[in-house]
């Protein structure tokens, strides 16, 4: 899952949600230093995605863009699953999309000293430009795979994948739909026995 998962599957507690959001700017155990509920933030974010990785729905969204994408399929898929949650917005939240991604934004702010570097640079363009709220947006949509591609200085390709989004939408939809709703299930039982 993208970043607008990781954060709604972090269940309002903002420490669990700063370890969520930083987890894949962490290796190893470089943690060690970092308050506790977010390490526990960490932890949830590797076990939602070692969950969504092995899981049959989100390997039959993956297997579709294999052939074109090859291994960038699985960070294609988290980024359409985050563009579904953002559109689909209301039914996982009563708070807008908007303000719920301006609280997130405020609360990067307030604990901008416990970020690591990587989310410090990135977080002025993140907030600058709301790529969160976005997602819900083709354009937006557009936009993260451009710049996924210019990471990969172009071999990936990615930015090709907004064809494959709206060749597929129905099906991406319907597999994120019911993928989702069996990842809120596992990421609240793993959130309690943190």
């Amino acid at each position: 899952m993208n970043f607008l998962a990781h954060i709604y599957l972090s269940f309002g507690d903002d420490e669990i949600t700063i370890g969520n959001f930083i987890a894949d700017s962490i290796r190893g155990n470089k943690y060690k230093h970092l308050p506790e509920q977010v390490q526990k933030g960490i932890f949830l974010h590797r076990a939602i995605d070692t969950f969504t990785d092995a899981h049959p729905t989100v390997r039959r969204s993956t297997k579709r863009l294999h052939k074109n994408y090859s291994h960038y399929s699985g960070i294609i898929v988290d980024i359409f699953y985050d563009h579904y949650l953002a559109k689909n917005w209301d039914k996982y939240s009563t708070i807008t999309l908007e303000n719920y991604v301006a609280n997130f934004y405020n609360l990067l702010k307030e604990n901008y000293t416990i970020l690591p570097d990587g989310v410090k640079k990135m977080m002025p363009y993140m907030i600058a430009d709301n790529w969160i709220f976005n997602y819900s947006k083709i354009e937006g949509i557009t936009k993260v795979l451009d710049g996924m591609n210019r990471r990969t200085k172009n071999k990936s390709k990615m930015n090709f994948a907004i064809v494959d989004l709206e060749k597929h939408y129905e099906a991406f939809e319907n597999e994120f739909t019911s993928f989702f709703d069996e990842l809120i299930v596992f990421s609240k039982e793993k959130y309690i026995s943190l």
